[in-house]
């Protein structure tokens, strides 16, 4: 009997896979804190370690994995690494207990794609797709090369129906992505699904080759900065993180490294830090998209200090760091007023969406709206009259903001922190809108598109 455990990463919006038949393991595109494997896997052995693809979204823990357990590295043979591996081919079928493993080339995520079918006693029961078939959804197909996107996209579509045809209706579907990953180029459907219900719900299932690839490539919007970095990282052959307590830096040192221009992130909840901060910091809330927007906002290999307001908070925000590769960080641990050497603290009001109506109206020219979001999410609707600048990009372009008082939104409230946290720090009268976008239009802002 096929037994699979699912490990989550919300933050990234993955999942990794264990798939066991009692007596031995195989694990399927793994996290690099692999610590969180192997307390799931616990007393069985691990023969196999199974990589989809040459990740684009966050750096892997397979290789680690599989030096720690003595297993089987398993990476397309057509994959360029550095390190040893056992390269598969489309049609080769692996041997773990009771399990076989057929691996099937599936092209359009990545070029090298691969998806896996596990069955006992030669009947298929789950077949891993990474970021080929999703819930309702496929992998992008822009993250290796804009050249290729169409080309890929066509792949795509022919592998989601080289998968239908060659398994069972009722074969369970085990997606790597698309669960709040930008690997997904649209909106996934549900949390588990079949190969018979992907037929129902699937446009690489129910369109034809030209339907998908217009609505699939409509579809693509920006993506984290940081996913440039990723594959090389992959491809090298990563090692283990340091999970540990980054080098403890004092009020002296951390306002020397504000005067210099370093990163310096304030990890607390945002209306903590809207209340009270050291000024020059910016505030990017622990939380389930804390690696993804730190690795889209902050410049690769730049100096980064982290400042919780607990030991607990910086460590798990390294633990999230890890798996996009950052490594390198201090940290300092304190309240703000232990940490403000000369006493340089901030504050700045929050408000909804209804306030700026309301004060609009009252103040007209006065208020300038800064819009946050994506281009895509700008580009469906937006604020009239609002300038627009994404997050990733506000810092250095803070001069492009008009005078006023800059009143900050995106969709949620979230990334509204950075923006306002950015723009505090250059001295400029800031309102953090902690709202949510569907209240604007209701609270009686005019939308434009």
């Amino acid at each position: 009997m096929l037994d699979i455990r699912i490990v989550e990463t919300p933050g990234l919006g993955d999942r990794s896979y264990i798939a066991t038949d009692g007596d031995v393991a195989v694990v399927i595109d793994p996290q690099r804190d692999i610590d969180r494997i192997l307390e799931e896997v616990g007393d069985v052995p691990v023969t196999h370690v199974l990589e989809t693809h040459i990740h684009n979204d966050y750096v892997t823990g397979g290789l680690v994995l599989a030096q720690r357990c003595g297993a089987t590295y398993v990476v397309n043979a057509e994959d360029p690494v550095d390190f040893d591996r056992h390269g598969v081919h489309d049609g080769d079928v692996l041997t773990a207990g009771t399990m076989e493993i057929t691996v099937i080339h599936t092209p359009g995520h990545t070029p090298t794609h691969l998806s896996y079918a596990v069955g006992v006693e030669g009947e298929p029961a789950a077949v891993f797709t990474g970021g080929s078939i999703l819930f309702g959804a496929m992998g992008r197909t822009d993250l290796v090369d804009p050249d290729i996107t169409e080309d890929l996209t066509r792949a795509q579509h022919r592998s989601a129906r080289r998968l239908a045809e060659l398994l069972p209706d009722d074969t369970d579907i085990f997606p790597t992505h698309g669960f709040g990953s930008f690997c997904s180029a649209t909106e996934t459907k549900g949390t588990e699904s079949t190969i018979g219900k992907e037929k129902e719900q699937n446009l690489a299932l129910t369109e034809d080759e030209d339907g998908f690839v217009s609505q699939l490539m409509a579809g693509l919007t920006a993506y984290p900065r940081y996913y440039a970095q990723m594959a090389p990282l992959n491809q090298a052959g990563p090692g283990e993180p340091d999970l540990g307590m980054p080098q403890l830096v004092d009020p002296a040192a951390l306002q020397h490294r504000l005067e210099h221009g370093e990163w310096v992130i304030d990890l607390r909840d945002r209306k903590a830090y809207a209340a009270d901060h050291v000024r020059g910091t910016v505030s990017i809330e622990y939380a389930d998209p804390f690696a993804t927007h730190l690795g889209w906002a902050v410049p690769w290999d730049a100096p980064l200090t982290l400042i919780g307001d607990s030991p607990d908070d910086v460590l798990g925000a390294r633990r999230q760091l890890a798996r996009i590769g950052i490594d390198q960080m201090a940290a300092a641990v304190g309240t703000t007023e232990e940490l403000a050497d000369d006493g340089a603290t901030g504050s700045y009001r929050r408000a909804t969406f209804e306030d700026l109506a309301t004060e609009r109206a009252e103040r007209g020219d006065e208020i300038v709206v800064l819009d946050v979001r994506r281009p895509d999410e700008w580009e469906q609707g937006h604020i009239e009259g609002a300038v627009h600048l994404p997050f990733y990009d506000l810092r250095g372009r803070h001069g492009d903001v008009p005078d006023g008082e800059v009143w900050v939104h995106c969709q949620s409230g979230y990334r509204a922190s950075i923006g306002a946290s950015l723009m505090d720090g250059v001295g400029r009268d800031v309102v953090h809108i902690d709202d949510e976008w569907d209240n604007a239009e209701k609270a009686g802002n005019p939308i434009e598109s």
